[in-house]
């Protein structure tokens, strides 16, 4: 009896103990933090790690061993601690798509993924609401799949037309950037899962990315490379947010207190939990004290680092607790937590279908003589050139890939609505199957993956389509992916073997008074000047995700009007960019600085200011119809607070589209140096029926107005007359008005930061 009462009260008190330990989302975060050992502590700030080749398991950061990644390829799983009710939570690429491996050990079960298009293609439909139904789609995914946070979107500029990752990125220009990430970011966010937007900041290069400094002056950072974040967090209150590889003015970014904790957290009022790029930075307890409040994926060497810091004082506890607290809030956020029954079954055929109706939304139409497009479909017979008409690029590589259970070519697409040339398509075929077979795959699964050279042709056997077909189609690809930026020769200009097939393919239809249309299948900016006379119609496809082929075939068809309308400037040359002068940075065979000597002028804000004439402007793309501006309203004469500006937008052609009407101001410049005008404001128009009429209205506030003054460390509107222009591109202005500010007016002050170390020099 003795015994049976004392089990008894042995079993009471353990219970009590057991009770008074605290549990993350029933006891106040802060009791569950005091509850915590110091270790705890340092290992909930950080991932579990990452196994990758030449990275042993003695770097890993403890207890890794005892994890479970319930999502077999994701990018990272959380530490869990549940003595205190505290799990793992998962987070996953990436921006054009949920990245994880499709297939399980002993599982009949497939994990398939919808391939969406890229960034850049997004960005070009400047459609806020079809980028949002992209988001939603993903989000589906990521829910159903069991993560917690997706690792995009990308938001950064692009800068110069070679960089390796402008695929996910959006624009050169930061509204288009602030804006298209905002509407990705909320889309997602609806599913209950979180985003991760990146990488903060100035990541314009992948050549030597995890060391190279850039060095810039605080108006362009503020004005061009900041700003676009600062747009998306503002509208969209990402969960995450990635600091990134590179360091600004020094210091790494995710060791640069003034980036991520003076402006991210406190000028901008994020609340979000910051994290690091993927072994990004050199020292684990600068980034705790940077305030980052996650180290991504963790290593044994991070891990020891906050240890040592804490105990000889140089991270306070205070610190650790507070970047403690934010981990646990987004994991109080998470399905996981809320212990989300997740049916690994998405919604992938519905999602397929938003993915199609983006990539035709967002393909631009460059050139289109004398109606090369629409074809009518039926009986007209196509010769198809191109390796990427036949293996089409759904996407980048690395962390913006996909798996997808399937992928629709541009052939494929095609086939279905008009007749392809058969031998040349069985010719492409085995060309391909066998060069494919040659190529090996990547040491590790993120690196680019090789392409075979394209197949070349014959006078002789292009002279005999030309003949027998009514119409040549070429594709032009290039892939994109992390880890290496594009390289002039060969990449954006053609290859020789191209050069010579587009020229023999002109040559021959035109000859028969036959067409050539060509498709661009391509991640970013090539050189067009040298060959686009050869062309009748130019679609810029990009990368469109999985159903490409079948966006393609509307387009072509006309079924779908195209309305993209670009979102980075097509210059005549490479060497046009100014800053091609000194990229990806010196020294040239193994750069560590890179100037961003060009300061805000970047982009149409550059070819505008130095009056460099450009192939195809920022903002422009046709269409199958026309449009006509008219009727410009402003509300106001004189700026107070806000104005509002109106204009009617007409479809004056044949067939129904959509329009996208862009707003520029020019500002005074009296007192500082600025853009001859830039982009404030933008609308899709509606799917107007021929004869039809909109009226498009943007609503201008203080901010628009306004340019960043490095000697006030402020927001500035200069007083005099600000010039209102609304068009159909940069370079195409429809409808002029202006108003007038009558005193200037400092509309944000900031803090005196991030400026270089040295002054930053023009290059010559």
């Amino acid at each position: 009896m003795k015994y049976i009462i004392n089990s008894v009260v042995f079993l009471l008190v353990l219970t009590t103990v057991h009770a008074q330990i605290p549990q993350l989302g029933k006891a106040a975060n802060s009791k569950v933090i005091n509850a915590m050992t110091v270790t705890e502590k340092a290992r909930l700030i950080m991932g579990l790690g990452m196994i990758i080749p030449g990275f042993t398991d003695d770097k890993l950061p403890p207890d890794t061993s005892k994890a479970y990644n319930p999502v077999d390829g994701s990018a990272a799983v959380t530490y869990a601690i549940p003595r205190l009710g505290i799990p793992a939570i998962v987070l996953t690429d990436g921006p054009a798509g949920m990245r994880i491996f499709p297939k399980r050990a002993n599982e009949s079960s497939t994990y398939y993924c919808t391939a969406f298009p890229i960034g850049t293609l997004l960005a070009s439909t400047w459609d806020g609401a079809a980028v949002k139904q992209v988001g939603l789609a993903i989000g589906n995914e990521v829910k159903e799949y069991g993560a917690d946070v997706i690792l995009a979107p990308g938001t950064n500029i692009h800068r110069n037309p070679l960089g390796g990752r402008n695929f996910e990125y959006y624009s050169e220009d930061p509204l288009v950037s602030g804006k298209t990430a905002a509407a990705y970011i909320n889309g997602v966010q609806e599913n209950g899962v979180g985003t991760s937007i990146k990488h903060f900041a100035a990541n314009n290069h992948e050549t030597n990315r995890q060391k190279i400094d850039v060095q810039a002056d605080q108006r362009a950072l503020r004005e061009i490379y900041l700003r676009g974040f600062e747009i998306a967090t503002a509208d969209s209150k990402p969960w995450t947010l990635m600091s990134s590889y590179n360091k600004i003015n020094g210091t790494y970014t995710s060791q640069h207190y003034d980036l991520v904790t003076t402006i991210l957290q406190k000028e901008w009022n994020y609340k979000g939990l910051v994290m690091t790029d993927w072994f990004a930075g050199d020292d684990g307890a600068a980034q705790m004290n940077a305030g980052n409040h996650m180290i991504m994926p963790g290593t044994k060497s991070q891990y020891e680092q906050i240890l040592k810091a804490v105990k000889n004082g140089d991270l306070k506890m205070s610190t650790l607790d507070a970047n403690v607290d934010r981990v646990l809030n987004l994991i109080l956020q998470s399905q996981t937590f809320k212990q989300y029954k997740y049916s690994n079954k998405p919604s992938l055929a519905a999602n397929a279908k938003v993915a199609k109706t983006a990539a035709a939304a967002g393909f631009v139409l460059l050139k289109n003589d004398h109606n090369a497009l629409p074809v009518k479909t039926g009986a007209v017979n196509i010769a198809l050139f191109g390796n990427c008409a036949y293996r089409t690029i759904t996407g980048g590589t690395g962390s913006g890939d996909v798996y997808e259970a399937y992928s629709i070519s541009i052939a494929d697409g095609l086939e279905k609505l008009y007749k392809l040339d058969k031998n040349l398509q069985q010719q492409y075929n085995a060309y391909l199957d066998d060069a494919f077979k040659k190529i090996k795959e990547p040491a590790m699964f993120l690196l680019p993956r090789e392409v075979p050279a394209e197949k070349i042709i014959t006078a002789e056997e292009v002279a005999e389509k030309a003949n027998n077909c009514d119409l040549a189609i070429l594709t032009i690809g290039r892939t994109s992916g992390e880890f290496a930026d594009h390289k002039p020769d060969y990449d954006y200009y053609l290859t020789q073997t191209e050069k010579d097939n587009l020229n023999m393919i002109s040559n021959a239809f035109h000859a028969k008074n036959k067409k050539l249309v060509v498709l661009l299948n391509i991640g970013g900016v090539i050189e067009m000047k040298s060959w686009q006379d050869a062309a009748d119609a130019i679609l810029l496809t990009w990368q469109p995700g999985q159903e490409g082929g079948n966006a393609v075939n509307e387009v072509i068809s006309g079924s779908v009007n195209p309305s993209g309308k670009l979102a980075t400037t097509i210059p005549f040359d490479y060497t046009d960019v100014y800053s091609s002068k000194g990229f990806p940075g010196t020294p040239a065979n193994n750069p560590t600085v890179v100037q961003y000597s060009e300061g805000i002028y970047v982009g149409y804000r550059y070819f505008e200011k130095y009056k460099v004439p450009v192939l195809y402007p920022f903002g422009y793309g046709l269409s199958y119809t026309d449009f006509t501006y008219s009727n410009i309203k402003i509300s106001s004469a004189v700026f107070k607070d806000k104005l509002v500006v109106t204009a009617d937008i007409t479809n004056s052609g044949k067939v129904a589209g959509k329009e996208v009407v862009q707003l520029y101001l020019a500002a005074p410049a009296k007192q500082l140096d600025k853009p001859v005008k830039e982009l404030r404001g933008y609308v899709k128009t509606d799917l107007l029926q021929p004869g039809k009429k909109q009226t498009i209205s943007f609503t201008i506030d203080k901010r628009d107005l306004c340019s960043f003054y490095e000697a006030r460390s402020a927001w500035v509107a200069e007083a005099g007359e600000y010039k209102v222009a609304i068009g159909a591109s940069s370079a195409d202005i429809r409808l002029n008005s202006s108003f007038n500010l009558q005193s200037d007016l400092v509309v944000k002050k900031v803090n005196n930061v991030l400026a270089p170390v040295q002054k930053i020099t023009e290059l010559k």
